[in-house]
């Protein structure tokens, strides 16, 4: 009787045995493994830290089990890709390393940020270097708001980052004046923002349409791809109109005063108050402040000269010319050619002056002239076998513009709205 009882507890461990191990194996094949970076975590030892003070890329590999003649393998073959010398402190990096004792690294792994990587393989003999970039999520968003002080503080008090700002300034350089813009304007945007791990921000993508109400008008900007094969877009208004012109309003994107406008008979107290012309017009803004050409061409002049001071002299073409005075310093050299928008200078108190800004001139035909009177060359609008195509393309999105009410002296606020895919 002992013995058959013995038998039955016998015949239910080993079965206990066997559905244990049955589910442990179970458990093991529903665990799926991870992979990142394209590869699979499970075959390696995973190692991330950051990049101290002093540590180099040298370093790191040599305090696992690296030895400095394939470490100098290593930053010769990928030298085209990857400069090993200039991994920065603060930077968080990965390491795989093989399950052995020895726990070599076999791959190094840096991390720039935006989740963009570097990934250096030196498991074989064969070394390898690659770029990853994690997906990204593009998400559509409405911004609207009301202008209570100027344009980039009522964009930060909506929680949109600067570039933003500057682009939504490049696009309205040429039609409104952020100077000018009065308290109870109003604007909204349709833009895309990037996400990866759908969080965490990688920064903007198009403004796709916009629209900025001010005095009683609303100025809209589309953007539109006239010539596929060239691939480059443009913003036009509702009429089809290019919003670009051949020349900027200013030579300082926003956040300036006009302090002195072209006047032949002005009266200069730091020259004993006589009538002397003053044939520029003055943008006093922070000492510092970017200056930038209002229209392609290239520099005649360079130089620090007398009352001008830091000056910057640029040709347009046969009929224009502008000239930027009392840089703190300048950036081109004559020869260069520089683009409409590029940074030349920036804003100082070299020369002739008694507080930071810039004298902008403008010449027509060797003349001085005033810009701000000129009647200066736009961009050719859409040609009328497009139109069609842009009218129904802008509808949807002028639609998208007018039809949520326009705010009118409320706070500040700011709408989402997720892409369809």
């Amino acid at each position: 009787m002992k013995k058959l009882a013995f038998l039955v507890v016998l015949v239910i461990s080993f079965s206990s045995c066997n559905n244990i191990e049955k589910k442990e194996s179970e458990a093991k094949k529903a665990k799926k493994s991870e992979f990142r970076f394209g590869y699979k975590l499970d075959d390696y030892n995973v190692i991330q830290d950051t990049i101290k003070n002093g540590e180099s890329f040298g370093v790191i590999l040599d305090r696992h089990h690296v030895l400095y003649p394939q470490i100098s393998d290593i930053a010769t073959s990928v030298k085209e890709v990857f400069d090993v010398t200039k991994v920065k402190a603060g930077k968080p990096y990965t390491i795989l390393t093989s399950k052995d004792s020895i726990q070599k690294a076999q791959v190094f792994i840096y991390k720039h940020g935006n989740g963009k990587a570097t990934v250096l393989d030196f498991k074989d003999s064969i070394i390898t270097v690659k770029l990853h970039q994690k997906p990204i999520k593009i998400v559509e968003k409405i911004a609207t708001g009301v202008i209570n002080y100027n344009l980039s503080v009522t964009m930060d008090s909506l929680g949109l980052k600067p570039n933003l700002t500057w682009e939504v300034a490049d696009i309205y350089a040429w039609t409104l004046d952020f100077y000018r813009l009065q308290k109870g304007d109003s604007f909204k945007i349709v833009y895309e923002e990037k996400f990866i791990d759908d969080t965490i921000h990688a920064g903007y993508g198009k403004i796709k349409s916009a629209v900025f109400k001010h005095n009683g008008k609303k100025l809209y900007a589309f953007r539109f791809l006239t010539d596929s094969i060239k691939g480059k877009a443009e913003y036009y208004n509702e009429l089809g109109n290019m919003l670009r012109s051949q020349f900027l309003k200013a030579p300082i994107k926003f956040q300036y005063r006009i302090s002195s406008r072209y006047n032949l008979n002005r009266r200069i107290a730091l020259y004993g108050n006589i009538a002397r012309p003053h044939k520029g017009t003055d943008f006093a803004a922070n000492y510092g402040t970017p200056i930038i050409a209002t229209a392609s061409g290239t520099v005649l002049e360079s130089a620090m000269k007398g009352g001008n001071g830091n000056y910057v002299k640029i040709k347009h073409n046969s009929t224009y010319t502008t000239q930027y005075l009392h840089m703190s310093k300048r950036k081109v050299k004559v020869g260069k050619y520089v683009r409409q928008g590029d940074v030349i200078g920036w804003v100082g108190m070299t020369g002739n002056t008694s507080g930071p800004h810039v004298c902008y001139r403008f010449w027509k035909f060797g003349q001085q002239v005033d810009p701000l009177r000129e009647k200066l060359p736009t961009a050719q609008p859409i040609d009328q076998s497009v139109k069609p195509r842009f009218l129904k393309f802008i509808g949807p999105l002028k639609y998208q513009l007018d039809n949520k009410k326009m705010p009118a002296r409320k706070p500040d606020n700011i709408t989402e709205t997720i892409a369809k895919k």
